[in-house]
């Protein structure tokens, strides 16, 4: 758990006027576990889960309010454009996206940083 709270510090350094991000990893990778420790980082008091059911969970964080989305259950496109997604990326609030390839062609002309996770025999690597 150290490790991921060190990348979700390196990426916060890193990127520190951006707000949207997507998370790319197969199912287990640990995407969830990271933003988890993103949301930390930035402040969520309250508990945090995927939103996999929901497709968006809301937080607030110390200066800002985080948008988490698991787009892992999304029928089309169509469906996250009716659900406001847009408002939601234009928010200026954190927006940590899980399963982004899901909304790729609404994600195309976005600021968005890229974090990929990937598990080599039990070792996780990330890339962003």
């Amino acid at each position: 758990m150290e490790q991921v709270q060190s990348i979700a510090q390196s990426i916060l350094e890193k990127h520190p006027n951006q707000r949207l991000f997507s998370f790319v990893g197969e199912m287990g990778a640990g995407k969830t576990t990271l933003i988890k420790s993103l949301c930390e980082l930035l402040g969520v008091q309250e508990s945090t889960s995927s939103p996999t059911f929901s497709l968006v969970n809301e937080y607030q964080g110390l200066h800002s309010k985080i948008y988490h989305f698991d787009f892992y259950r999304l029928a089309s496109e169509e469906e996250a454009e009716d659900m406001g997604i847009f408002e939601y990326l234009d928010s200026g609030a954190y927006c940590f996206i899980e399963w982004p390839e899901k909304i790729a062609d609404l994600l195309e002309d976005e600021p968005i940083v890229k974090v990929i996770i990937e598990n080599h025999a039990g070792e996780r690597s990330y890339k962003f």
